[in-house]
Parts: C-alpha cells; structure tokens; sequence
C-alpha cells in the first residue's frame, strides 16, 4: 500500500467519525471535512503540498480517469475504497496544483421518511410515465432525494430502471426491479446517447443525473410522453425557475413545441433546501409543484410567472411552498426564524407566515 492509499484511509475514517458530508483536499491548507454545513479544517494533520495533492488524486483515480484528468486538468468519478463506503470526487487542477473535492455517499440509501421528505413524493413513484424533477442549488441534497424515489420503485414495483449518471454515485441492488446503472465515459458515451439508447432497452423508469443541453432535454421529455417514467435534476432555485431554464435553453422557433410537451408530460418540480437543525444536523425545506390543468395551461401559454400563484393557493391539492416549509420547521422549532430568512427566496412574503 502506498503512502497516499495509507493516508488517504486515515482521512477517511476522520470523515466516516465525524459525520462529515465532504472532504476538501488543497494545497498549503490542512485538509477539511464539512460537517453539518460548516468547513472544518483538520488540524491534527499538517497542511498539504502540491506533491500530496497530486499523490492522493492517482491514489483515487483508476487508470483511464488518470489519462483524462492530466489531459483535461479536470475530472468527475467516484471509487469506492472498501465494501463500506463510497464517494463522488472531481479533481481539479488550480494554479497549476491539483486540489480534490469528495462527497461522501452513504451504502445505505435511505428512504422518504428516513429524510425527511414529505409522503407526497410516494405519489411520484407509483405514476407509470411522465417526468419529474428534483431541482436546486448544489450539495441540497437532491441526488440524495432522486435514489430514495428510486429505491422505493425498485423495492414496491417490477419494473427495469436504468440510471445514466456522471459518476455513477448511489449503488442500487436488484429487489423487486432489475435496475442498470450507466457511467458517462465508461458505459455510454454521454447523456443524449444513453437516452436514445434507451428507447431500445425495454425501460420502464429512467432516472438521468442531469439535463445539461437542449438535446438531453428533448430526449427526456419524449421518453416520458412515450410511456416511460422520467427523473431528473436541474440547479435551479425554484418550480417556475426551473420552466424558465429549460424553455430558455431551447431556440426561439423551437419554445412553443416543447411548452406543450413540457405540459403534457411534468408531474412535478421538487425544489430543497438543507437548512441548519436546532439539533444539530440538516433538515429540508421545499417547495413542490404538483401538474395539474391550471399550471398545464400556464406552462402551455409561457405564463410561467403565475405559477408561484398556483402554489400559493393550492396547499389542499399537496402543494407546499417554500416559505410555507420554513415557517412549519420554526413553528415546529427545527430551524431558527433567522436561518429561515436566510433561505427564503422571498423575505417579506415568510414575514406574513411567522
């Protein structure tokens, strides 16, 4: 075992022992772990080199992905160091040193209730085709969420699910449903590719990491109005946001066809949030859009600025807003009013709800 393997395990079980969610590797600082949304710089161990940096990102990268991040100065992948534990890194060179950042993936895939989630989002799983997204900011938790609605499909349903992700970061075992996982790179080619291919794979659900061009968009949207059922991510902030970026991302002449068949096929936008908890730890905050006609006709006809409207007045029918999430979390004292503020998208609407 090499030096760096040795040192990169002594990290690891500091991650594993504080119950951190990342752990950042760079030099001339120490190396940190962020526990509960806070950095924490691991001062017990002496600041790194450019030499360690280097030495711990080939300790992690297996021969291909070293090819690609010497030739590309950056590279996306996970690696698994024992049966126990797994990770999703990108390695990254920065003024001419390498630093790592890796985010820890529990074994275990945790279910809806387990996270916090509200039930509602059982009703997504049991659908047979349409689309839905899991939307918001970076590290929020949405992969976290997407395998938790995944895992319940392969645990309740026989069905084939395929994931296309990049990396590959839940593990799911085969329970009730054969589930396939595809890598970019290393299974398929990208996205767009992937998707195509699955319209030859007898698919029945389809969870894609992310939607990052107009073509992965569009092919994701007619799977899930070809009878398939269609997870998916976008970082954006919020529901109408979210139908903003993808018409947006589209060509002028093409925006009215896929406004229909955006709302032909949308079951719902789920929009979170990992607020800090009085108890220690994270706890969502959300906001979730159910498609039903009014918001079918508002994305129809690009008025997607009424949507907030919608959500407001359709608590009854499961919509929750944001705001609404973080004024039950401090009434139920999980969260401070301040830490509310901080997350809310809109201050003076939460003032109203305090």
């Amino acid at each position: 075992m090499s030096d760096y393997q040795k040192e990169l395990e002594e990290l690891i079980a500091i991650v594993a022992q504080e119950g951190a969610s990342d752990l950042h590797l760079s030099v001339d600082a120490h190396p940190t772990i962020r526990v509960a949304g806070s950095l924490i710089p691991v001062v017990k161990k002496p600041k790194l080199t450019a030499d360690q940096t280097l030495g711990l990102a080939l300790a992690v990268l297996n021969e291909a992905n070293k090819k690609i991040f010497l030739a590309t100065k950056e590279i996306d992948f996970s690696f698994s160091p024992d049966a126990n534990i797994r990770f999703r890194g990108n390695a990254f060179f920065q003024k001419g040193t390498v630093s790592l950042a890796l985010r820890l993936i529990p074994r275990q895939i945790k279910t809806i209730e387990d996270l916090n989630l509200p039930a509602k989002l059982k009703d997504f799983t049991e659908k047979k085709q349409g689309f839905f997204l899991v939307v918001g900011p970076m590290g929020q938790g949405k992969s976290t969420t997407l395998a938790a609605m995944i895992e319940k499909i392969n645990q309740e349903r026989a069905e084939h699910i395929l994931t296309i992700e990049d990396p590959v970061e839940y593990l799911f075992t085969n329970a009730r449903s054969i589930v396939d996982q595809r890598e970019i790179r290393f299974d398929t080619q990208d996205f767009r590719v992937g998707l195509r291919s699955m319209f030859r794979q007898d698919v029945n659900v389809g969870m894609i990491g992310e939607m990052r061009d107009p073509d992965t968009i569009s092919t994701a949207v007619t799977a899930a109005e070809t009878g398939h059922l269609i997870f998916s991510t976008l970082h954006t902030n919020s529901a109408s946001q979210t139908i903003d970026r993808i018409i947006d991302s589209f060509p002028a002449n093409q925006q009215k066809q896929i406004r229909v068949q955006l709302a032909g096929s949308l079951l719902g936008i789920f929009s979170q949030r990992l607020v800090p908890r009085i108890s220690g730890g994270l706890i969502p905050a959300y906001e979730l859009l159910i498609t039903n006609s009014a918001i079918e006709n508002l994305i129809r006809e690009g008025r997607t600025a009424e949507i907030d409207v919608v959500l407001e007045t359709s608590a009854e029918e499961g919509m929750v807003t944001l705001n609404a999430s973080l004024a039950e979390l401090v009434k139920r004292g999980e969260i401070t009013v301040e830490d509310a503020y901080r997350y809310s998208l809109d201050p003076r609407s939460l003032e109203r709800l305090l």
